[in-house]
Order: structure tokens, then C-alpha cells, then sequence
């Protein structure tokens, strides 16, 4: 049991007095969900509640004849009695936490967020309340972000460099969510951009929702002269496919949290790793739990026995919430965290 307003179930976390679960990983009547990753967002649900610029995501993702209804951040809805609202998580664009309140006790489920303004989604809000259901995807001491601005310096830097060498420069990251937050940081002057199909099919439902992305041209060609000098933004799946010979010569890096881990460019047999993560790291977890003020916290996926661990010492009432969230994908070997730690 979480509390007297939440309880944890086998099928996700669980509101009694509103019959709702949040970000169920099992069919369930009414599901509230945080943001569109697959982890989050299950097959199956008979009604979704979802931020409105998940709601198209949902459909692409899990059928367009799914029962959803979209809300704007900060909208109230009562559902017997239940205040329910859902609040920026600066995680992906759409990505939310959600405000569950019940005579006058209130608990947020925060889904995964991040702090840092990424430019193109709705930055974090810290909510207070007395219970914070917290991620630690990259809940180590060892996870601290640079800024927004110098990521993004150091991958057109490289673009550049590869652009003036006639090279393509091939960037893996997650379809939903980093993709899009690479190309809207991307210098559009140092050459044209091209997009895998799977990035171009999530790009054109944010665009129809009204998000406003760069120009990007979906990869068809493979005629390797069409693409000196340019960016190619992809998923990791095509790593060692020969989908990548058509844009010989190039260079090739991966934005990833899990970058930050020494050995993990050398396994991915890449040129260029990217510390990009669409997750809070050390500094963040941290300053959003005191940031909500709340009295209990309980941790559902990452480093959960670490991070509880220095909650407790730092006077938290810190719990572990085993859950079937899995946070960044692609998660380096443990003896990889074990030599970083």
C-alpha cells in the first residue's frame, strides 16, 4: 500500500476512491497515463486519460479505436470526490505528472521527468504534495547532466567538423521523445537533415498536433552523394544494418544518459557518444523530491536501492515501489555501473 489514497496493485498503481491506475502495465476499466513510451502506455485499457499531445501518440502506438480523452495541463477533473490534474514533466513533449488529490491529502506520480528546459517540451513544474512517486533511472552520483546548450554545441560542433571532411553524420536516439528534441537543437545552416521513417511517423502526428519542429526530409534515397555533409537522425536498431551504407562516408554517434558510463561507446563500436537523457540525473532527482515537500517517497525504477538508500539518510521517508517501468533504453551492463560507481 502506498497510502490511504493510492495502493499498489499487480496491475500498477492504483487510486480506489476514483477506480483509476496510473500508467497500468495491465488491461485495466480506466487508465491515466504519463507520456507515451511503451513502458508507460499498455495495450488493452478500455479508457485512457492522457495529456493532450499524448493523445495522438497513444493512437499511433496502440490503435486508433482506443477510448482517450486529452486534457491540458493544470485542467481539473473530479472523479468521486478525486481532484485529478495533470502537470508538466519536461520529460518528452506531452509527458506529465500526475496531482491525485482526496480530503486533503495529495500525491503526485511523476511518470519520468527531467529538469532541464530541453526547448520543445513543456519544462518540469515540482507539484507539492504529501507523497512524490519518483523515477531514478540515473540515480547514481555519477549521472550529472551538462546544460541543454552545450549538448547541443558539442553535436553541431561535430556535424560541422564531419560536414567540412564531405562526411554524413548519423545520430542515433529514441523515436519518441529524444529525436525530436535533437532536431529541434540542431544548427539547420551546417546542411540538410534527413530523418529515419519510424522518426518521420512520430514527427508528422507532434506536427498535426501543432508542435512546431524543423524542416526534416525523410530518408528514401540511396544514392550515398545525396547525403555528404548531412545529419541523419535514427534509431539505434539500425546499428550494423545495411540500411547505413547508403550514406558512406559517415560518422556515427549515439545521445543516450548511458553514454556518461565508461566502455559503453567501445562496446556500441560507435565514433561519438552523447550524454543526452530525456531523465533527471542526480542533481534533479534530488532537487525535485525537496522541491514537492513531501513527507513520503517511494521510488519505482533505476537504481531504486541506492537512491532510497541516500533518501533515508538524508531524512526521507523513502520507500521502493517494485513496478514494470523500465526507464532509458538501452542500459548499459551492470559490471559497466559497477566499475563507475
Amino acid at each position: 500500500m502506498l497510502d490511504k489514497i493510492l495502493k499498489f496493485t499487480g496491475k500498477g498503481i492504483y487510486c480506489p476512491q476514483a477506480d483509476i491506475y496510473i500508467d497500468p502495465w495491465k488491461a485495466v476499466d480506466k487508465a491515466v497515463i504519463t507520456h507515451g513510451h511503451s513502458d508507460h502506455a499498455h495495450y488493452g485499457s478500455k479508457y485512457y486519460l492522457a495529456q493532450m499531445l499524448t493523445v495522438p501518440i497513444l493512437k499511433h502506438r496502440l490503435g486508433s479505436k482506443i477510448n482517450v480523452k486529452g486534457i491540458e495541463y493544470n485542467e481539473p477533473l473530479d472523479i468521486n470526490g478525486v481532484k485529478i490534474s495533470l502537470h508538466p514533466a519536461g520529460h518528452i513533449i506531452g509527458s506529465a505528472q500526475i496531482r491525485v488529490e482526496y480530503k486533503g491529502e495529495v500525491a503526485v506520480v511523476s511518470g519520468d521527468y527531467k529538469l532541464e528546459d530541453d526547448g520543445i517540451s513543456t519544462p518540469f513544474e515540482p507539484v507539492k504534495c504529501n507523497i512524490f512517486v519518483s523515477e531514478s533511472t540515473f540515480g547514481l552520483p555519477i549521472y550529472k547532466w551538462k546544460t541543454q546548450k552545450e549538448i547541443s554545441d558539442e553535436i553541431n560542433s561535430w556535424w560541422r567538423g564531419n560536414e567540412k571532411n564531405g562526411k554524413a553524420s548519423v545520430l542515433m536516439g529514441y523515436v519518441l521523445g529524444k529525436s525530436q528534441r535533437l532536431l529541434f537543437n540542431l544548427d539547420a545552416s551546417i546542411g540538410k537533415i534527413f530523418v529515419h521513417g519510424a522518426v518521420q511517423n512520430i514527427n508528422e502526428i507532434f506536427i498535426k498536433a501543432g508542435v512546431k519542429l524543423p524542416d526534416a526530409e525523410k530518408v528514401t534515397s540511396s544514392n550515398r552523394n545525396d547525403y555528404h555533409g548531412s545529419m541523419i537522425l535514427t534509431p539505434s536498431f539500425v546499428l550494423g544494418s545495411p540500411w547505413l551504407k547508403r550514406f558512406e562516408p559517415y560518422s556515427i554517434a549515439n545521445a543516450s544518459g548511458w553514454m556518461a558510463v565508461r566502455g559503453v561507446k567501445r562496446r556500441m563500436a560507435i565514433d561519438r557518444g552523447f550524454v543526452v537523457s530525456d531523465h533527471a540525473d542526480w542533481n534533479g532527482l534530488n532537487t525535485a523530491i525537496k522541491e514537492t515537500g513531501a513527507e513520503k517517497i517511494y521510488i519505482t525504477h533505476g537504481f531504486t536501492d541506492v537512491f532510497v538508500k541516500w533518501l533515508r539518510e538524508q531524512g526521507y521517508d523513502a520507500h521502493i515501489l517494485k513496478t514494470e517501468f523500465e526507464g532509458e533504453i538501452e542500459e548499459p551492463p551492470k559490471n559497466d555501473l559497477i566499475n563507475e560507481s
